[in-house]
């Protein structure tokens, strides 16, 4: 009996021993950079400090070092733990994951395996921006290495692009135009030169001062986007039209140190003229470089011939109308408005007042409009509002007839005519004092007496210039001898006195005149006529003649402008006699340039 409970106990104890016994394996949590070396261990808890480790094979691993075996003991509970650890060193060779099998002992005759793990092996690079990641780091290019070339790196990483939304559209369609720098380098950036968008009235959405940034992927590279500027083109006829590159000069700086730096970049009109000798900073250095949008062509086509409405005057969109009178009952001789808004999205530059068939008795005057477009939204939605003062001069029940408006819809590339509903205006026999008929036939007269004397100006102007002009012609001598430059005669002022004499008149008869008066003093200048009177020939004639190409851009600026004022019912902007100003100043360098 005493033998027996003495095997059962040494049994038991032995039971006991390998449950308590612990044997891991153990490797870092984090993964592992490949080509760097880590370390695993097998570590065995309460088990015989004696017991032999037999390590597995270390398939997709390089064997450095080990075993290194260290022997150690931890308090716990009730009393001490003993440890063993045995320790390999590794190399992980190539990214990916991999399992690492476990290590086996022998205890009690009885084959014990540790368990297996996996262990994820990183790229060096995945883990550089891992690293910068967590510790908020943007990595840059702002270093420069010894055998880098600053240009191919500049190619790289900064770059504008031009980006339209469409390059086939209708007379009158916009086209949406969005001009953007990308950048992952420390730079400042000076536009030199903006597109000219010859062909299109245009309408600003987002330019520099509204400071609009944000971060986009490139092939795994983060840049820093800045939007340029954001236009609306509204093609004015039809034609294939090209909107030229927008030229960027730029300063990037880079490091020759390992200099981890979050980059930055300045854009402005001018920036870079005003710092030309501002040194460096000690380590660094400043390369200089231009970089420039791709050309884009736009191709416009006419609106179509068949089934176009009598009457529609150029509107491209959707668009409903509304009418109605301020006030239905009136008074003989009561001033009354009759308001026609609309409402909708579209080319609204192009929708003039348009007709109202008045009953008889009812007498109106000139309309005036009131917009309220939202700029920021293409194409431009809103509501223009024409007024209409009218007064009635006999007592009665009146309608006014319906009032229709044609335009394009470029969604169904079709013609759509939109009508008002009829309204009734009841008339009394109250009278009231003739004032207001008296006030607007005073105004009309005047502004018929003004522009009559405009034009009578105009004419006498011009007389006096052809008569100047063959004057001239014929005192010329029949050998041309060389003259200074101050002896170019016709002078650009006398040339530009029609301008001159109109540029306070209400119209488009200065964009005309001004116009004219360009086109023919660059024909004469340049020997040009019949078909050669383009844009193109005439900058290539300047080009041959050395004239600066920023005064070309200018000149066909002032062209556009009067093109815009000549052709659509936009209200521009521009001051005339800051604009008759420059073009005295750009024909006059024109004029001193050698043919």
């Amino acid at each position: 009996m005493k033998k027996a409970t003495t095997i059962f106990t040494f049994f038991l104890f032995a039971v006991l021993a390998q449950a308590q016994l612990n044997f891991k394996t153990i490797v870092p949590p984090q993964p592992v950079v490949a080509g760097e070396s880590f370390q695993v261990q097998y570590i065995i808890e309460d088990g015989d400090k004696t017991m032999n480790v037999k390590p597995p094979v270390f398939n997709n691993f390089r064997f450095v070092t080990g075993p290194n075996i260290y022997i150690g003991s931890v308090p716990v509970l009730n009393g001490v733990k003993s440890l063993r650890n045995v320790v390999y060193t590794l190399e992980a060779t190539r990214p990916g994951k991999f399992i690492l099998p476990g290590a086996s002992i022998t205890v009690n005759g009885k084959l014990i395996r540790s368990n297996d793990v996996v262990v994820k092996v990183i790229s060096r690079e995945e883990a550089v921006k891992n690293f910068n990641k967590e510790n908020g780091i943007n990595p840059s290019d702002y270093f420069l290495r010894p055998e880098e070339n600053p240009y191919d790196k500049i190619r790289h990483n900064l770059f504008v692009k031009m980006v339209v939304d469409k390059r086939t559209c209708f007379v009158g369609e916009p086209v949406l135009a969005t001009f953007k720098l990308y950048s992952r380098l420390e730079s400042k950036s000076d536009i030199v030169k903006n597109p000219g968008f010859y062909g299109f009235t245009v309408y600003d959405m987002v330019n520099l001062a509204d400071k609009q940034a944000a971060t986009e992927n490139i092939n795994g590279k983060t840049f820093d986007v800045h939007t340029i500027r954001k236009v609306q083109l509204y093609p004015l006829q039809a034609g294939v039209f090209t909107v030229d590159a927008m030229q960027v000069r730029n300063k990037v700086e880079f490091s020759k140190s390992a200099v981890n730096k979050k980059t930055e970049q300045e854009i402005i009109e001018g920036v870079l003229g005003g710092n030309e000798n501002e040194t460096p900073a000690e380590g660094t250095e400043v390369v200089e470089t231009d970089i420039s949008t791709e050309p884009v062509t736009i191709n416009v086509k006419p609106l179509p011939e068949k089934n176009r409405p009598p009457g529609f005057d150029g509107a491209t969109g959707h668009f409903k109308i509304t009418g109605q009178v301020v006030k239905n009952n009136l008074s003989k001789n009561e001033e009354g408005f009759l308001e026609i808004t609309i409402s909708g999205k579209g080319n609204f530059i192009q929708i003039s007042a348009p007709p109202v068939q008045w009953p008889t008795g009812i007498e109106s005057f000139e309309s005036t409009v009131k917009d309220n477009l939202d700029k920021a939204t293409i194409p431009l939605t809103g509501s223009r509002t024409f007024r209409y003062p009218f007064v009635c001069t006999v007592a009665g029940k009146y309608q006014l007839p319906q009032v229709s408006i044609s335009f394009f819809n470029t969604d169904s590339n079709g013609y759509k005519t939109i009508a008002t509903d009829a309204v009734e205006v009841q008339v009394s026999n109250e009278d009231k004092k003739n004032l207001v008929v008296e006030e607007h036939k005073t105004s009309i007269a005047e502004k018929s007496e003004k522009a009559a004397r405009t034009a009578g100006i105009i004419v006498v102007l011009l007389v006096l210039l052809i008569l100047a002009y063959w004057i001239f012609r014929k005192k010329e001598p029949e050998v041309l001898l060389p003259v200074r430059e101050e002896q170019r005669i016709p002078s650009v002022e006398n040339l530009l006195e029609p301008a001159a004499a109109v540029v306070s008149a209400e119209g488009n008869g200065f964009y005309s005149i001004l116009h004219s008066i360009i086109w023919k003093f660059t024909g004469q200048k340049f020997g040009l006529s019949g078909s050669e009177m383009s844009k193109q020939v005439l900058a290539d004639k300047m080009k041959e003649s050395d004239i600066e190409s920023s005064i070309t851009e200018k000149l066909f600026l002032v062209l556009q402008r009067c093109e815009t004022g000549m052709f659509t019912a936009a209200s521009l902007q521009d001051d005339k006699h800051s604009m008759l100003l420059q073009a005295k100043e750009i024909l006059e360098k024109i004029n001193s340039a050698k043919t």
